[in-house]
C-alpha cells in the first residue's frame, strides 16, 4: 500500500462521526488488512457488562469496509452486500478489537473475514468472541 492510500484511509477513519462516537482507534492498516479497537462505553454494553451484539456487528461492518477499500489501488467507496456474524462467547472485556482480512478481493465484489476479540486493561491477551464473513461491493 502506498503512503497516499494509507493517508486516505486514515483521514476517512478520523472523519467518521460514528467512529468518533465509538472513540475508535485505528491499530493497523495494510493492503487487505485493517485492525480497529474501541473501548467499552456505557451505551455499548448490556446489563451483565458484556458488549452489545449491535456494537460488535457495527464494528464488523466498518472494519470490513475499510479492509475492502484498502485492497483497491485507487480511492474506492464500498457498500455492504451481506454480513453474517457468529457470536462465539460473551464479549466481556474493556475493549473490542477487530481484525479484518480480505479473503477474495475482486474488481467489484470483495469477501472479508473479520474476527472480533475482547481485551482487558493492562494486557495484550485477546479473547475471540465473534467471527464473521462479509461481502462488500465497490460502487465508486
Amino acid at each position: 500500500m502506498n503512503e497516499a492510500k494509507r493517508q486516505l484511509i486514515e483521514n476517512s477513519f478520523r472523519n467518521s462521526e460514528m467512529l468518533k462516537f465509538y472513540r475508535a482507534e485505528l491499530l493497523e492498516v495494510e493492503k487487505g488488512y485493517i485492525s480497529i479497537k474501541i473501548p467499552k462505553l456505557s451505551f455499548a454494553t448490556r446489563k451483565a457488562g458484556m458488549f452489545n451484539g449491535a456494537i460488535i456487528s457495527s464494528l464488523v461492518d466498518v472494519s470490513s469496509g475499510f479492509a475492502a477499500v484498502s485492497n483497491y489501488e485507487e480511492d474506492a467507496y464500498v457498500v455492504t452486500v451481506e454480513l453474517k456474524v457468529n457470536f462465539l462467547q460473551p464479549a466481556l472485556g474493556d475493549y473490542l478489537v477487530s481484525k479484518s482480512y480480505i479473503v477474495r478481493g475482486g474488481s467489484k465484489v470483495s469477501v472479508i473475514r473479520t474476527e472480533i476479540y475482547t481485551q482487558s486493561e493492562n494486557t495484550d491477551e485477546l479473547h475471540h468472541v465473534a467471527t464473521s464473513l462479509v461481502t462488500m461491493m465497490k460502487v465508486r
